[in-house]
């Protein structure tokens, strides 16, 4: 019997069971993945960051916005008068100097009397003489009287000759003409001695006004001639209580300013300090400086406190405008211009007749909160404006059907951007703009008689004076200016068509498809080509 041999151990690694490899492969598999997500969703933030950083943008949002117009002008009383002399002679006191406070009669000059004193005796001597020349010819006069009554009597008796009668008769008449050029005399020489009295009076200097005085022209001992003009001896300004400012305001602007608009105004002196005035006036005399045309405009301002002196210069502003709490944009937004592959992306502004009629919807509950409705009139308010989006929902699927086949929109108007230039926008050729501009104006006035006929209910509930702030607004809202804007959509610029409202320059009131928040494109990027 063989000797059994020894059984050979089996390794302990084949003893445990096999492991299958499609777990750690599965795990390579989602780590790819993950790694791969990751790496597109990096990939498309870091393209969309590319994308939004090609475009500098701004933000629309909301603020008040004054439009204003800046002028220069001096301050001066609103009565300023110029104390002059009337007669001429030697100035032997001067009782008034520069910034008295002078009242109305206060003596402020005299002038030397003797020359008229002794025109006035010499007056008073002429008439003594006069009245005796007078008193001679009564005396003639009596005595030529009763020389005719004699005669008359004796010719009737033929004592004399009818001649000696008709003698008589002349001399009498000679007579009484004497004493009336004497009568004349003496009223010639009173006449003259009361010019030479109120000459005399005239050589004390008077205050016409109560005021102060701005200027002084004279001193004691100077020589006064009046021969041909009244020289000009005091300037008296009324009361510096109240004062004015005279703009020259160019005839571009002079449209806009109306009375009782408010007026801000520096003066050199007060630099940090704003006064306000308010237009008093718009004068009509234009005046041609080197071809340009501007007209005075008069502001009334308060000076109560009299801080402000005649002939400081006034730096104003007219506020022609004024609009609170309303969407705007900075204007560079609106000067913007993509090119025309950018422009071509961006899709064409949505214009026409219905994206206006689409805003006008937007805005008018804004002017219908203006009116302060009540509840009848609101109601009316309501359905008509529920009416009118009802219309251009209609319109719009008849728009996008007639888009849809090629041909125009059903009842659609051609897209025109309607007021021609935008703030800060340049001009295309002429003609185009002229025929641009002709369609416009038609289209604005065929909305406005629908607008009308649509809101015509309403409106006739309405107060006089609502319906005019109503009609005003509505106005202003279908005559608006239209100008394209870039929103950023996406890293992508999307144009639309916005109303443009006032400006301030900086600042541009906006309406239509736009939010406050908004990002609208104002220019290109630092790595845009």
């Amino acid at each position: 019997m063989s000797a059994a041999q020894p059984s050979t151990p089996r390794p302990a690694s084949s003893l445990r069971p096999r492991k299958s490899p499609w777990p750690k492969r599965a795990a390579i598999a989602v780590a790819v993945l993950v790694l791969a997500g990751a790496g597109w969703h990096f990939y498309s933030q870091r393209s969309a960051e590319e994308a939004a950083g090609a475009y500098r943008t701004a933000k629309i949002e909301r603020g008040d916005i004054r439009v204003t117009i800046s002028a220069t002008g001096a301050l001066s009383a609103i009565s300023t008068v110029d104390v002059g002399s009337q007669i001429s002679g030697q100035v032997i006191d001067v009782l008034a100097d520069y910034n008295d406070h002078v009242t109305k009669g206060q003596v402020i000059a005299r002038i030397d009397p003797s020359t008229y004193e002794a025109q006035i005796n010499q007056g008073n001597a002429q008439v003594a003489n006069a009245r005796a020349s007078l008193a001679t010819a009564q005396a003639t006069l009596r005595n030529a009287e009763l020389d005719y009554q004699r005669k008359s009597s004796l010719v009737k008796d033929q004592l004399i000759a009818r001649s000696d009668a008709d003698l008589a008769r002349a001399a009498l008449e000679q007579a009484r003409a004497q004493l009336n050029g004497a009568q004349a005399q003496i009223e010639q020489q009173l006449a003259s001695t009361q010019t030479s009295r109120l000459n005399l009076q005239r050589t004390v200097i008077r205050a016409p006004v109560d005021g102060v005085v701005l200027t002084r022209s004279i001193e004691p001992g100077q020589t006064v001639a009046a021969s041909l003009q009244a020289p000009v001896l005091f300037q008296i300004a009324e009361d510096l209580s109240k004062m004015e400012i005279v703009l020259a305001i160019d005839e571009a602007d002079i449209g806009q300013v109306k009375p009782g608009q408010a007026v801000n105004f520096t003066v050199d002196s007060f630099p940090d300090r704003k006064f306000r005035g308010a237009v008093q006036q718009v004068r009509l005399s234009a005046t041609n400086t080197s071809n340009v045309i501007t007209y005075p405009v008069v502001v009334a301002v308060d000076n109560a406190d009299g801080v402000l002196l005649p002939g400081m210069t006034a730096n104003a502003e007219i506020e022609v405008s004024h609009r609170d709490d309303v969407l705007r944009v900075g204007n560079a937004a609106l000067r913007y211009k993509p090119d025309d592959d950018a422009a071509a992306a961006a899709g064409a502004p949505a214009g026409g007749a219905g994206g206006q009629r689409g805003g006008l919807g937007g805005d008018l509950p804004r002017v219908a909160e203006q009116l302060k409705l009540d509840a009848n009139q609101r109601a009316a308010f309501d359905a008509a404006l529920e009416q009118m989006k009802q219309r251009m929902a209609a319109r719009a699927g008849g728009a996008a059907a007639g888009g849809a086949s090629g041909g125009p929109p059903a009842g659609g108007a051609p897209n025109i951007i309607m007021g021609g230039r935008g703030p800060g926008g340049g001009g295309g050729n002429n003609n185009r703009n002229r025929a641009a501009g002709a369609v416009s104006g038609a289209a604005r006035q065929r909305m406005l008689e629908r607008f009308n006929q649509q809101f015509g209910a309403f409106r006739a509930l309405l107060s006089d004076e609502q319906k005019q702030k109503w009609d005003s607004e509505v106005g202003a809202l279908v005559s608006a200016r239209r100008a394209p804007l870039y929103k950023l959509v996406g890293g992508k610029p999307e144009a639309v068509t916005v109303r443009v409202g006032a400006s301030d320059g900086s600042w541009t009131e906006v309406s239509g498809n736009i939010k406050e928040g908004d990002e609208v494109v104002v220019g290109t990027g630092r790595g845009a080509k």
